[in-house]
């Protein structure tokens, strides 16, 4: 028995030939309906015939129309779709259909998200709420996830009021013609886990990864979200093949957040109303600049202690860790999907919003030849300028050094 889904009526031309025992789903019946096909049963007595014997006889090769209409006809459930939740008269999902992924007519931007864990799924629902995008692809290789999922994602667009189409996929052919990408996919940590554990295990995953997005979308922006974050930043460009101005890593605009939202909760201000960067890596070897703190303007060090500052520096820099330990499995993924968000609707709509990233500064703060978080401007296509901020003589060697460490770790795994 084999199970009729509307994929097979899509293929048909004028007739679908389906076996006896054969499930047409509800979807499929419906959609043949309305592209009038005819669908007959293979070996089953034609009008007026006797059919098999039940003795050996083999059984007639004629074929008889089935009755769409007929109410008894059998019905169930497409195996195939279950976990997109597809019900009778929703439209065809785009993921389902052979259609031409290029660039649209007016200049909107398309988005992809590669991995349909946790922060896919946030990064995907940012991305559509902007409305920024004409479509944003999901895609995982578990079968059903991504589609699942995308479907689920766009029920909530008539209450959060955004009208971005968002469908799931398992292909990675389904990147052509898109702008920007998303990459989320590989091992979370495990409590007791650092993220450069993760480094040969995340290797495997990111560089077949980001050869895939070379051939299928060669103009996009990548944006990686992956453990070891400068690892893997550098190791996408590597395999990508693209320049470094397209390839970014999402890190410090996280530890920002991480920061400015850990300074609110002294009381001293609102998170939205402090203003700091994170620079350096996204571990261990983490800078904050404390000078260019600010909270409307004010600096940061005016208003609290140097100790309880230290004390947040150090929180910011183990949030992650903290995270995952609470949890016991898993790690953070609200805030890192809605950043590696931010950075792809920043580019898109030409904010010209300062973030912290992962980028290679080619002489910027005296640094070159690594990945490492400094503050940058970016633009339709990934990377414009690094802002050069008037760093304390401290912070700045504070700094390069970060750039030094991750020097040697980045080349150790390209």
């Amino acid at each position: 028995m084999s199970v009729i889904g509307v994929g097979e009526v899509e293929a048909a031309d004028g007739t679908l030939t389906i076996k006896p025992g054969d499930v047409l789903t509800p979807l499929a019946r419906d959609r043949a309906n309305e592209r009038g096909l005819t669908i007959v049963v293979a070996g089953s007595p034609s009008p007026g015939g006797t059919g098999s014997s039940g003795r050996g006889t083999p059984p007639s090769t004629e074929q008889s129309p089935v009755n769409l209409s007929d109410p008894a006809h059998p019905r169930s459930v497409d195996a195939s779709t279950v976990n997109a939740l597809y019900r009778r008269g929703t439209p065809v999902s785009p993921s389902l259909q052979s259609r031409p992924r290029t660039r649209t007519p007016d200049g909107t931007p398309r988005a992809a998200v590669i991995g349909a864990g946790h922060v896919g799924s946030i990064a995907t629902v940012r991305l559509a709420e902007s409305d920024l995008f004409e479509e944003v692809i999901l895609i995982d290789l578990v079968e059903g996830l991504a589609a699942g999922i995308a479907l689920d994602l766009w029920h909530d667009a008539s209450i959060a009021g955004f009208a971005t189409r968002i469908v799931g996929s398992e292909e990675m052919s389904a990147l052509s013609g898109v702008d920007y990408v998303i990459v989320t996919a590989g091992k979370p940590r495990t409590p007791g886990m650092t993220r450069t554990d993760l480094t040969a295990a995340n290797a495997a995953v990111v560089g077949p990864v980001c050869e895939q997005i070379a051939r299928h979308a060669p103009d996009c922006v990548i944006v990686v979200v992956t453990n070891p974050l400068e690892e893997m930043t550098h190791l996408a460009q590597i395999r990508s093949g693209f320049p470094a101005e397209r390839v970014l890593g999402m890190a410090g605009v996280l530890d920002s957040a991480r920061f400015c939202s850990l300074v609110g909760l002294s009381g001293v201000a609102l998170p939205s109303e402090v203003e700091a960067f994170a620079l350096g890596s996204h571990g261990p070897e983490m800078v904050v600049p404390l000078s260019q703190a600010r909270v409307k303007g004010r600096p940061l060090t005016d208003l609290m202690p140097a100790d309880q500052l230290a004390a947040i520096v150090e929180r910011t820099r183990d949030s992650g860790a903290e995270v995952v330990s609470l949890l016991k499995t898993g790690s953070a993924y609200f805030a890192p999907g809605h950043c590696a968000a931010l950075m792809v609707t920043a580019m898109a709509s030409r904010s010209g919003q300062v973030l912290a990233c992962a980028v290679d500064p080619k002489g910027s703060y005296g640094i070159r030849d690594t990945r490492v978080g400094v503050p940058v401007r970016l633009g339709p296509s990934g990377l414009e300028s690094v802002v050069e901020l008037a760093l304390q003589p401290g912070e700045l060697t504070a700094l390069r050094e970060s750039a030094d460490r991750l020097r040697e770790r980045i080349h150790e795994v390209a």
